[in-house]
């Protein structure tokens, strides 16, 4: 090697990393003039220190049925990468002079699926919350504004629209159909990695990992059925494709399991069955049209009931369908439409399939004999409206909506205790509510009157005392997030 060579070499460790093998090697197979310069062999192969490699096409042979190739040339041109920015609310003066727009933005990237030729597009909510201006790069890495067609976070899942036209596109396949142990490859851009396709099987049907309808989220509609991998799925990743061999898709790509913020070894999906109801709803409706049984269940497992699988019913809404069909409480629910049914997850899935006003069958056992009805699924609203009687009685004569004599004011916003009348109406065990709402940071934010705070960054409100302390303690940027008495769930960025 020339000293020339040699320079160039060390040059490339320190600005290109892991490259200096490859230029190093480069250099020794073209270098061949005596005045130190040096060219590239344009044959058909490329001579090495470690051998020949040909560039001549490999017909790959595999096993039939597990052939990746394929099945990566179908979906890949067809999940793209998304970027979502989001006003900051509230932004300082300072920022305002230093930004020429005045205006400035939070990104996250996630990915999404092109399901049709026109230009849609199925990702997650959570990839698109919030968001002020949507940017979808394709796989050709054209840049394209998407307007949000709808949303669902029941399931986390959205649907977008692009303007253009031949778009390539994935079908939808049958995850009914997906079986323990099948190839599946994950498609999509994990730390903004581009079309990144890695491959595992299917570890698990009808996972629950209280994402969506745990405690924290409060949500009580939440739909959990995930398909569990053990593909590779990172941040990013959210939005993304699951497919089978056979290019066809079988779940959106939604969380993975870790301790670390990064992939541990499982990851989940929403199953296309579900994400394919969802997007027909917002596409005909603009919002999910969600039929609701009426009940409040629990998996039937051996404890406090004598069956070992199914799903127990613990209480049943007065006028609502379960009740029409005369389903009672201790009832354990073990199909639905001839499928069998194990868990709650599966029952939420199959229910969350159907439409209000369908009709579905549902088999039963009581105190062990074998039963089955008939039922038409009802809406949220009417739900609501029936369950809403017996409390309302309840909150008249106990006075539960008292004025409260303790209040706290900060930055233009005053709060006050819930009172247990409203604790029970949204079911949730504590918080604190805006009861007066004037110009400051609060207002800022968008946040609204009425608003109840749950929590404040990764703090669960406990009382108005405590979420005083934890206020008082906070020096910059935070957020908050609760719910309104409609129960509509948000998240605001207070700007100190």
């Amino acid at each position: 090697m020339s000293k020339r060579q040699f320079i160039l070499g060390m040059l490339a460790s320190s600005l290109l990393g892991g490259l200096v093998v490859l230029l190093g090697i480069s250099f020794l197979g073209g270098g061949n003039s005596a005045n130190g310069s040096f060219s590239l062999n344009r044959s058909n192969s490329v001579a090495t220190s470690f051998g020949t490699i040909s560039d001549e096409p490999h017909d790959y042979s595999v096993p039939a049925g597990v052939n990746f190739i394929d099945a990566s040339r179908k979906i890949v041109p067809a999940v793209v990468h998304i970027t979502n920015r989001e006003e900051i609310k509230g932004t300082s003066s300072r920022w305002r002079r230093l930004l020429r727009s005045g205006v400035k933005f939070r990104e996250s990237t996630g990915s999404g699926v092109l399901i049709s030729e026109d230009g849609y597009i199925t990702t997650n909510y959570h990839v698109v919350e919030g968001a002020d201006e949507l940017e979808v790069r394709l796989d050709d890495n054209r840049r394209l504004k998407a307007e949000v067609i709808g949303t669902d976070p029941d399931t986390d899942l959205a649907l977008i629209k692009i303007k253009a036209e031949n778009m390539p596109y994935i079908d939808f396949g049958n995850s009914d159909q997906v079986e323990i142990g099948e190839w599946v490859l994950a498609v999509g851009n994990p730390f903004d990695l581009n079309n990144t396709v890695t491959a595992g099987i299917i570890s698990a049907k009808a996972r629950n990992i209280n994402l969506i309808s745990g405690v924290e989220n409060q949500n009580r509609y939440g739909i959990e059925s995930f398909l569990q991998t053990d593909a590779v799925v990172n941040r990013g990743n959210s939005g993304g494709a699951l497919v089978n061999l056979q290019g066809e898709l079988i779940g959106i790509n939604t969380a993975i399991a870790t301790n670390t913020g990064t992939f541990s070894g499982y990851s989940f999906a929403v199953p296309s069955i579900l994400v394919k109801k969802v997007m027909d709803d917002l596409l005909e409706f603009g919002e999910v049209k969600r039929g609701l049984l009426g009940v409040t269940i629990r998996d039937a497992d051996g404890v406090g009931t004598v069956e070992l699988s199914g799903v127990r019913i613990m209480g049943v809404s007065p006028g609502g369908a379960a009740d029409e069909a005369g389903l009672k409480q201790e009832d354990v629910i073990t199909g639905v439409d001839g499928k069998i049914v194990k868990t709650t997850s599966q029952l939420q899935e199959l229910i969350a399939r159907k439409r209000p006003g369908d009709a579905v069958s549902i088999s039963f056992k009581r105190k062990g004999d074998d039963k089955e009805t008939s039922l038409k699924l009802q809406n949220r609203e009417s739900l609501a409206a029936i369950e809403l009687v017996e409390p309302e009685l309840i909150l008249e004569r106990e006075g539960d909506f008292s004025e409260n004599t303790l209040t706290y004011k900060i930055a233009g916003a005053e709060f006050k205790d819930l009172t247990s009348g409203l604790k029970r109406s949204l079911k949730i065990e504590a918080g604190v509510q805006l009861s007066n709402l004037e110009e400051g940071a609060w207002k800022a934010s968008g946040v609204k009157e009425d608003f109840i705070v749950t929590k404040v960054g990764d703090d669960d409100i406990t009382s108005l005392e405590q979420f005083q302390k934890i206020i008082d303690t906070k020096t910059k940027d935070f957020f908050v997030m609760g719910k309104y008495p409609n129960g509509e769930k948000e998240y605001y960025r207070i700007t100190w």
